[in-house]
């Protein structure tokens, strides 16, 4: 993706030294002090409009998931650390991120399989593909989750996981800010002094407290910077998205949108990650846009395609897929009978609360980007 505001970089205002011995030389001086001549890499680290390095990709969960589940037999959890297969964007492999400083990855529980606690810096979300056994403690509350259910744990908070099914095994996409956390080198790890949790004796008591649209009274005051709600089921958020579309016409660029929030706040679930769930309606075409920020996309339900920079990516439910930052983007349902359905995260609270975050719509009259013929 180029954009459409490019700008031609031997403008005045942009670094246009032309090499000679001399500049060699000097060049050579600099660099035994560790230092560096701004003017070498100007335009490379301040460039006229964002140049992410991640580029679009599709991962199919018909392709990942008997992959994911050959997994189970090769390695245990407990030595793995997590049984997870990772999702790497080609741009970004160094950092093992999907898109920008964002990573995703398909983690298998076996039937009975319990995992020991550990904590670090970065914050997790889970979104469940399949299975029905699954729960997490997250700091001695246990939450059970699933298909289509929305979970977090917020950095710092002791977690661990487990599938208590008895004959099939759970398979769930995390979310993580492990590569933002990395490169701001403030990552800690650490396990749990006595390997698992006790968990309270009331389950989903995160639900029980502040998952009915009211504010708790009589409890205690919540001023943690992340939700004390850490879970959203997918039958009353798919029915909230319903109900919003009876009501409200939705976004020209996402269709009928909502966001997971924080009920004490009004604000993402996480200090660095937030998530949408958007239903488009049966046969409806977003209009393109563009933002600064990254977005990790899933389909939740229904098949549709997006086009990303250009490029058309067709998508049914489980499927994968990411948005670089600034890239155009657009989305189609393409069932005619039926809404289809996407859940997505992103690192949206960090280009808010830096003060970085832009967006801006499609030129063209008609709001959709060309595509390369087949």
């Amino acid at each position: 993706m180029t954009g459409r505001n490019d700008h031609d970089d031997t403008r005045i205002g942009r670094a246009r030294v032309t090499d000679n011995p001399e500049l060699a030389a000097y060049y050579d001086e600099l660099e035994k002090v560790d230092a560096g001549a701004l003017w070498t890499v100007a335009n490379e680290i301040e460039p006229w409009y964002p140049q992410p390095r991640s580029v679009p990709v599709l991962w199919r969960y018909a392709d990942l998931r008997p992959l994911v589940r050959k997994a189970l037999p090769l390695v245990t959890a407990d030595d793995a650390g997590r049984r997870v297969v990772m999702l790497v964007n080609p741009g970004r492999r160094e950092l093992s991120a999907a898109v920008g400083l964002l990573y995703t990855g398909l983690q298998i529980m076996g039937p009975g399989e319990a995992m020991t606690a550990h904590r670090h810096q970065a914050s997790a979300l889970r979104f469940v593909h399949e299975g029905t056994g699954a729960w997490t403690i997250v700091d001695g509350q246990k939450l059970k989750v699933g298909p289509r259910d929305f979970a977090i744990t917020p950095n710092g908070t002791w977690h661990e996981h487990g599938n208590e099914s008895g004959d099939a095994p759970v398979i769930w996409q995390d979310g993580l800010d492990i590569p933002l956390v990395n490169m701001l080198d403030a990552n800690f790890y650490e396990v749990h002094p006595e390997l698992h949790q006790r968990p309270g004796e009331v389950a989903n008591s995160s639900l029980l407290t502040y998952g009915g649209n009211l504010l708790p009274y009589g409890v205690e005051k919540w001023t943690r910077p992340y939700s004390p709600l850490l879970g959203w089921p997918w039958e009353p958020s798919y029915h909230a998205l319903t109900r919003l579309a009876r009501a409200a016409e939705g976004s020209p660029y996402d269709g009928v949108v909502m966001e997971y929030t924080n009920p004490v706040t009004g604000g993402p679930v996480m200090p660095t990650m937030s998530a949408h769930l958007q239903l488009l309606r049966p046969g409806q075409a977003t209009r393109a846009h563009r933002h600064t920020g990254s977005v990790v996309y899933t389909a939740a339900k229904g098949r549709g395609v997006s086009v990303i920079a250009g490029r058309s990516f067709t998508w049914r439910q489980g499927d994968i897929f990411v948005v670089p930052s600034w890239a155009w983007h657009e989305h189609a349902n393409l069932d005619p009978g039926e809404d289809a359905c996407l859940f997505s995260f992103n690192d949206f609270p960090v280009m808010h609360s830096l003060g970085l975050y832009r967006e801006e719509a499609y030129p063209d009259d008609d709001g959709h980007q060309p595509t390369p013929a087949p």
